[in-house]
């Protein structure tokens, strides 16, 4: 009763603040099968994301056990005279507030919410899975190998959802062979922003289905995705090398990259790397690779301007071709032309190496160093232009001090589909360069917030200044002007009919601040 009651006060509060002009009890008899809470803990794990540097207020949580309770929620504001917002959340790992709503509700995608967690079932015949939205990537990963099968493309992290990742690429070293997990997708149910709930397809409600992925939450919800799946390898072979030269390291880089159309004896199954500009990175959490009792040097290398870069690459086997992978991997290396003697390997379980980085939060946890800002950056830098970024941004503006990991990889832009909503560089290789660095309060002024987010400004300018066409991946602005200039005009023009279509009142996920919703701007989340 108690809980009725402050839902019930909740719902009153909308209707002063946005000018809801239903029932508030209308929302309590919308036949939802999952819970709508104003709980505060629900509201303040709402209101908040790993970014750590943004808050909202939302009104209300919605918890769904169906998609048919989210396609009620949005529909109810779709409907209404003049409308509220609404935000699908995943596991909270949004970074500038993208997934936060303030006087609208949150949809809490993960977690627990009833039948949604029965949804996941896996076709052996058509090599797919159908999986909740909300989903995490580990879940699906632990339930495809009872099969033996694994997604093709992966995120870094696992404890990412379905929808989250989808809704913006989702990318890692598979990306150069398999391309983003959005391009491993056969089929979407997806909640529009009028409050229908459609299943879009190549072939069925095609344009929602290219809009929705990488969409950033704008065209509508995932509830449901058939994730396309392999053979699952059992065992990784986990290399990485070191080069002090830049020019010779993305040669290299860009060589493995080219070799996607091999047979799977000829290439490596996993292509990233790193930079390293200070010793104390090298045998970090993201390098803890390295043997801690014989730790690396920086200067013991000769790095070019004080920088090393590391090669990271992996080959898949199964038990039953261990006796081919020594030669193979041998063969391939050859090719390669990094230090001499700066070669480490380590061996373990395919399930081990794609859960690295939870390994890594574990430990940050139990430090107190993971629910700290994280004011990340994450660029997509055309090749033609990657060598100038290393002299300016790398050898300049870093200076010796990271505060966290610096990832660099090449992709092929022929494994990314043009009919989505990301954009990436113009070049048929661009990189991923991700600033994942953590803000600390500890006495050293480059590890603080103000510091690090001041030094991803000088980032932008530099590349601004000196035209590099770089476009933000995770991509965080803060007005219309500068979101169409990451489209430019071609895919802004199609990014608005795309609103205008599925999304007319501009409900969803105003947190991205792209559109203003169009029944009070009052409303909006900047």
């Amino acid at each position: 009763m108690a809980t009725k009651l402050l839902l019930t006060l909740a719902i009153c509060r909308l209707i002063v603040t946005v000018g809801f002009t239903f029932n508030p009890n209308d929302l309590l008899l919308l036949g939802l099968n999952g819970k709508l809470s104003v709980a505060p803990a629900d509201l303040q794990s709402a209101s908040v994301d790993f970014g750590g540097v943004y808050r909202a207020e939302p009104m209300a949580v919605l918890h769904p056990a169906t998609s048919e309770d989210v396609a009620r929620l949005v529909k109810a504001a779709y409907d209404s005279a003049r409308g509220f917002t609404v935000s699908a959340r995943g596991h909270g790992h949004s970074i500038n507030g993208q997934a936060m709503t303030t006087n609208g509700v949150v949809v809490q995608m993960s977690g627990d919410g009833g039948s949604k967690n029965k949804m996941l079932t896996i076709s052996e015949k058509f090599m797919y899975a159908d999986v909740w939205g909300g989903e995490l990537w580990i879940d699906v990963l632990t339930s495809t190998l009872e099969y033996g099968l694994a997604p093709k493309s992966w995120t870094d992290y696992l404890y990412l959802t379905v929808g989250g990742t989808l809704s913006n690429a989702g990318i890692s070293g598979q990306a150069f062979n398999h391309g983003p997990q959005i391009s491993n997708v056969h089929e979407l149910d997806v909640v529009t922003g009028k409050g229908e709930l459609l299943t879009c397809s190549e072939k069925e409600n095609s344009e929602l289905f290219q809009a929705v992925l990488g969409g950033l939450g704008q065209f509508g919800i995932i509830t449901r995705a058939r994730i396309a799946l392999e053979q699952a390898p059992q065992r990784v072979r986990w290399i990485r090398v070191l080069y002090s030269n830049f020019s010779i390291f993305t040669q290299d880089q860009e060589y493995l990259i080219s070799l996607h159309g091999k047979p799977a004896s000829q290439k490596f199954d996993y292509v990233e790397g790193f930079v390293i500009v200070d010793e104390g990175l090298i045998n970090n959490w993201r390098s803890s690779f390295f043997s801690p009792s014989n730790p690396v040097k920086v200067s013991s290398l000769k790095a070019e301007g004080g920088v090393l870069y590391c090669l990271e690459i992996t080959k898949n086997y199964h038990l039953s071709n261990a006796d081919t992978i020594d030669q193979e991997i041998e063969i391939l290396l050859k090719k390669l032309n990094y230090i001499p003697a700066s070669e480490f390997t380590t061996d373990l379980p395919y399930v081990d190496f794609l859960d690295r980085v939870h390994k890594a939060e574990l430990k940050l946890r139990s430090k107190g160093l993971w629910e700290v800002p994280h004011p990340w950056l994450n660029l997509f830098v055309p090749k033609s232009r990657i060598a100038e970024f290393d002299k300016g941004v790398f050898k300049g503006i870093l200076g010796n001090k990271t505060s966290g990991p610096i990832l660099i990889y090449p992709m092929n832009k022929n494994k990314w589909d043009d009919r989505s909503s990301v954009v990436t560089p113009e070049e048929d290789v661009f990189y991923l360069v991700a600033f994942l660095r953590s803000a600390l309060e500890n006495g050293d002024e480059t590890q603080t917030l103000d510091y690090l987010s001041n030094q991803n400004y000088e980032i932008l300018k530099f590349c601004e200044d000196e035209k590099i066409n770089v476009k933000q991946y995770l991509p965080h602005y803060d007005n219309q002007r500068e979101w169409r200039d990451h489209f430019g005009e071609k895919y802004w023009t199609r990014f608005q009919q795309r609103k205008l279509e599925f999304d007319p009142r501009h409900i969803l996920a105003t947190g991205q601040k792209i559109f203003m919703p169009s029944f009070n701007p009052n409303t909006a989340t900047w």
